[in-house]
């Protein structure tokens, strides 16, 4: 045997021996690099989540949402910390805690003025959000309950509105009379989904961006709203209600008085033209806030329920993930209080979402703004995960 055979024979022997070997000990290696005892945001049962990083520290942060590029969160806030207006103000912040380009952690991308919510990144880094401040600087009255009833208000003064990335040059992109608001954009960058009362119902209305044609999606009796499209733009997710009977005349007289109560919703998803509609949820209580999981086949959804909490009154709403045609559903979140809003990254490595869970477990209303790892296939040390306190 040459000495160049030699070679490449003792190379190969090598290669067999401890190749076996090396990838036994790497999986080992990754897993010893999370620390449980460190994850103390992260409750047991929770095997999809690792890492879990707190991002807001106080008041009621919802409706976080990813750049395209990963890299920041636009969210509505009424932390009085950062916003001294009395009602939701947009702002962002990166992901990682860092400061912003104004050396601050977080921004304020809204006027200041009247009520906003439902921000939403382009993919150029552009924002949309609703906001009523053009009908007056402060905030609309409303409240939180009418005929005894919880509800939410929608007022006519919304329109949907487009700014630069600093929030500056901020002008109507969608208005008109009614409600214009709960905007989000395809990741194609083509069309904007949004609710309406422009019709006189609540219904879902697509937008080109390219045109500014406007296209009716939905037209049942009921709320349709909060919709979000697939990763290959091909779908839409939201959720609807269907009252009937007594439950449609109430619906139609809290509609005409400006409120539209979230109590009896469920998950629908539709192809983007409105067609092929579909119900993927029955469950009781509110089932909303749903979001494609990154399969780019849509075949999975998160959303956030409160089903399982109903005969304790229904004050506790986990996150869920759940097949588009209604089979295995699973529970996500399992802190015992109130987690929503969750978003996948576009990488789909991390999930936002927005919770009043806090590390040291005291009761707390306050609604802030986590990441963390989304961990597709948990391992032992996720199934086998406990909570330290």
């Amino acid at each position: 045997m040459n000495r160049a055979l030699f070679i490449n024979f003792f190379l190969l022997l090598v290669f067999i021996v401890f190749f076996p070997i090396f990838m036994a000990l790497t999986p080992s290696a990754a897993k010893s690099s999370y620390d449980p005892q460190k994850d103390t945001l992260r409750y047991t049962g929770e095997k999809h989540l690792r890492n879990i990083r707190q991002l807001t520290f106080g008041g009621n942060n919802a409706e976080a949402y990813w750049s395209f590029d990963d890299k920041q969160l636009i969210f509505q806030s009424d932390w009085k910390k950062i916003n001294l207006q009395d009602c939701d103000q947009i702002f962002k912040m990166n992901t990682d805690g860092s400061p912003l380009e104004n050396g601050k952690q977080y921004m304020l991308l809204s006027t200041g003025g009247g009520r906003t919510t439902c921000s939403y990144f382009l993919p150029d880094g552009k924002i949309i959000y609703a906001s009523t401040h053009e009908s007056g600087a402060k905030c609309p009255e409303s409240q939180m309950f009418a005929e005894g009833r919880y509800v939410w208000p929608l007022f006519n003064s919304y329109d949907i509105y487009i700014a630069n990335s600093d929030g500056s040059n901020s002008t109507v992109l969608i208005g008109g009379e009614g409600y214009d608001a709960e905007a989000t954009v395809s990741p194609d960058g083509k069309f904007i989904v949004f609710t309406s009362t422009r019709s006189g119902d609540l219904e879902l209305w697509r937008y080109e961006i390219k045109t500014g044609k406007l296209l009716q999606l939905t037209n049942a009796l009921g709320y349709d709203g909060g919709a979000f499209f697939s990763r290959n733009s091909k779908q839409i997710v939201w959720r609807a209600s269907r009252p009937l009977g007594k439950e449609a005349e109430s619906y139609k007289e809290l509609l005409s008085n400006g409120y539209v109560e979230p109590k009896a919703l469920n998950i629908f998803v539709m192809d983007i033209d409105g067609g092929n509609v579909k119900q993927v949820t029955n469950l009781p209580g509110a089932n909303w806030a749903p979001f494609f999981h990154p399969d780019p086949s849509g075949k999975k959804i998160l959303f956030c329920s409160n089903h399982h909490s109903i005969k304790e009154g229904g004050r506790r709403f986990d996150i869920f993930i759940i097949n588009t045609d209604g089979t295995g559903l699973e529970q996500i979140t399992n802190s015992g209080l109130f987690d929503a809003f969750p978003m996948f990254s576009f990488d789909g490595k991390k999930l936002v979402f927005c919770s009043n869970r806090n590390a040291s477990r005291k009761p707390s209303r306050d609604t802030n703004v986590f990441v963390a790892d989304w961990i597709e296939n948990p391992e032992n040390v996720d199934i086998n995960f406990k909570s330290q306190k």
